[in-house]
């Protein structure tokens, strides 16, 4: 049974639960009006006291009956305001334990199953191998990521200033000026320096793990 076809059924049932309580209340009503007319001595409707009290009497209790189901609707909507329409975690309070411990329990093994499934040995091309450092990099895209980067940081290092040097040497119709001379000897000491230092430390790292091998016996 489709949703549209229960809210369907729903709606059709509460209108004739409603029709057939308004048919019941009018024929009570009839009956109790004609037998206070019965009973009266004028026997009509005129200065008839039962009558008025039978007329008040449905009214409030037609009044009470509706205005204690407006109020249960609005209470209704008010607390189905308040709920979140997002995804609610439910705690241990929230349902019984037993349907609490069974909602654990499945979710584990659904997640258990969805770990188990993943691809271990596969390998894409130009993809980090899973369970690898580099599960799920794409190697084209990390590296052309990594030029606006290292671009920036050039242009305030000594290599920007000595490219430019060089550029203007070799390119350039016009001689390089002596503030453009000084720039350009800086930069390429500064370079040799670090270049220099990057060479001893990447033999000092050599050497130590040389000193760590296990000697032959």
């Amino acid at each position: 049974m489709s949703h549209r076809f229960r809210k369907l059924f729903t709606g059709v049932l509460n209108i004739f639960a409603w029709l057939v309580f308004a048919f019941a209340l009018g024929v009570s009503l009839v009956g109790f009006l004609s037998q206070a007319v019965r009973t009266s001595k004028r026997r009509s409707f005129k200065k008839n006291i039962d009558v008025l009290i039978i007329g008040v009497a449905y009214t409030v209790v037609f009044l009470t009956s509706h205005t204690f189901c407006l109020k249960r609707r609005i209470s209704m909507r008010l607390k189905l305001q308040r709920l979140s329409r997002g995804r609610v975690a439910l705690r241990k309070g929230d349902i019984p334990k037993h349907v609490h411990e069974y909602v654990l329990q499945e979710y584990s093994r659904v997640c258990l199953i969805s770990f188990e499934s993943l691809p271990k040995d596969a390998h894409r091309e130009g993809w980090g191998r899973p369970g690898t450092r580099w599960d799920g990099f794409c190697f084209r895209r990390f590296l052309l990521d990594t030029v606006p980067d290292l671009d920036a940081q050039a242009r305030r290092s000594p290599l920007h200033y000595y490219d430019s040097a060089i550029q203007l040497a070799r390119q350039a119709d016009r001689e390089p000026t002596e503030r453009e001379f000084e720039v350009g000897i800086a930069a390429a000491d500064e370079i040799k320096k670090i270049l220099f230092e990057t060479r001893e430390e990447m033999l000092e790292g050599s050497t130590s793990d040389l000193t760590k091998l296990p000697l032959a016996m």
